[in-house]
């Protein structure tokens, strides 16, 4: 079930109405099944991977939790907690190879065998990837090293763990909450709040704003032009590729701004994914702003095991490469995820080279670092730094990547934008226009942010006319963008 759904619009009032009346002690019973039910929506069977993973982490967690009060020798506990985390990965993460990497590993195999003459007829499985399999995958697994750990303790309550594991409005595609946060929120059934439906409700309007208005009208024009990238050149690539590092960016925040929002129309508060991440003026900086739960998740549970910076400077590129290549081979299962990932990490690799000597050029040069034109700068040299990435994750290939690189510096045809040429990339002027404003709303919102300014806040102390005039517009704007949407979440294929 898509958010951006008729199908939606009749479940979440239904399972929110229905939430506030019955009982509390069926409260909880009522989200689990409403959430199964939303991921069955897609794919009925499917969901007995979740139930598959939801039963392994809360068995070994269980398993680990039972070691731990046992009067065994320290040396036996240790190596049983290890045995019982150790089948909880394995399990998990097989079925996850499986269902989204298998064809892939053939296919890397077969090419293998093929540049060393070896004739080998390999398989290649049909098989519909389950949506969402490695945001729910990842967020038991989290708990479940939580609890190896001595971070938390194991949940007893099965049917409370099953809901964080299923939780439906961040069961897809996110954010990836850790169980300090979420389980614990669910012990306690939450009572009717005016002032969290009503704030919900506007961050899911912000959300539908995001995924509706911007990201879908983007996704038209750097469609048209992907798809059929040898008929473009020049300002054609350039400005669907900045389109498309806008709309995925929307297209994901919208996202998780929609899940925490319903999350917040029933009590529950779910962590912020995004922090303006455009206005970073490092890779580094970027990635504490993006897809903050995965990233820190890869973070705690991959970077800091393999050694984290510990050790030598060779130790810790080694680490942090094999990190962002985890990172890019997470989000799928080919060649262009893991080089987009590989040049992540190369860029963070190569700031932490030049960091030292790069400052000392500053202050030989007295150049100061404090001023707006320098940010100014560095937001825009590190989103140029980005955007590249971003061709290699768009293209379909990584020839096709090297392609539109290439293809983007013949500007010969620079003219065809200013001469109508802009309304030829699939978005009429009517359409255009709305982007145009709209991305204006985006830079300004996120400035606001960036300067500590919580929107909502802010709203609420300006007078009823101004704030109803905004919400109006949004919805106004959203209207309008009916035609063009439907469009499925990027990163539900991840």
């Amino acid at each position: 079930m898509l958010f951006n759904s008729m199908e939606f619009v009749i479940f979440f009032p239904t399972v929110v109405l229905t939430y506030f009346i019955i009982p509390k002690r069926l409260k909880n019973l009522w989200l689990l099944a409403s959430s199964y039910y939303f991921y069955m929506c897609w794919n009925a069977r499917y969901a007995l991977l979740l139930l598959f993973s939801t039963v392994v982490t809360y068995t070994g967690s269980l398993t680990i939790e039972a070691v731990k009060k046992s009067g065994w020798t320290e040396h036996k506990k240790v190596l049983v907690k290890k045995l019982a985390v150790g089948v909880t990965i394995i399990l998990n993460l097989s079925i996850l190879f499986y269902f989204k990497y298998v064809n892939f590993f053939l296919s890397l195999l077969g090419r293998a065998l093929s540049i060393l003459h070896v004739e080998l007829s390999l398989p290649k499985f049909d098989i519909l990837l389950p949506v969402g399999i490695s945001f729910y995958t990842f967020q038991a697994l989290g708990y479940t090293m939580d609890v190896y750990r001595d971070e938390i303790c194991a949940e007893k309550n099965f049917f409370q763990y099953a809901l964080f594991v299923s939780f439906f409005p961040q069961l897809v595609a996110g954010p990836i909450e850790r169980s300090k946060n979420l389980l614990h929120q669910l012990s306690e059934p939450k009572k009717f709040c005016y002032e969290s439906v009503r704030n919900g409700l506007l961050l899911m309007l912000w959300g539908f704003f995001l995924k509706i208005v911007i990201s879908d009208r983007c996704a038209v024009l750097v469609n048209t032009v992907y798809n059929n990238y040898g008929s473009y050149q020049g300002f054609q690539l350039i400005l669907a590729s900045v389109l498309f590092a806008v709309q995925i960016y929307c297209d994901f925040m919208g996202y998780s701004v929609i899940a925490k929002g319903a999350a917040l129309v029933l009590g529950y508060r779910l962590m912020d994914n995004f922090t303006q991440p455009y206005l970073s003026v490092s890779v580094k900086e970027f990635w504490r702003r993006w897809h903050i739960s995965l990233s820190t998740w890869l973070r705690d549970y991959l970077y800091i095991p393999l050694g984290g910076n510990r050790g030598s400077r060779l130790t810790k590129y080694r680490n942090l490469m094999l990190t962002f290549l985890a990172s890019g081979l997470w989000h799928g299962a080919a060649i262009q995820y893991v080089l987009w990932g590989g040049i992540h990490g190369f860029y963070q690799i190569a700031e932490d080279v030049l960091a030292k000597p790069f400052r000392k050029a500053c202050d030989k040069l007295c150049v100061r670092t404090d001023t707006f034109s320098w940010k100014l700068t560095g937001v825009a040299w590190n989103f140029f730094l980005v955007d590249i990435a971003w061709v290699f994750f768009r293209a379909d290939s990584v020839k096709a990547a090297l392609q539109i690189l290439r293809r983007s510096t013949w500007l010969s045809n620079s003219g065809q934008i200013l001469n109508g040429g802009l309304y030829q990339l699939g978005l009429n002027e009517r359409n255009m226009t709305i982007l145009l404003g709209a991305l204006l709303i985006l830079l300004v919102s996120s400035v606001m942010r960036e300067r500590g300014i919580r929107i909502l806040e802010w709203l609420s102390t300006q007078n009823a006319v101004f704030r109803y005039a905004v919400y109006w517009c949004a919805v106004v704007l959203i209207i309008f963008s009916l035609d063009i949407t439907g469009q499925e979440f990027i990163y539900f294929q991840f």
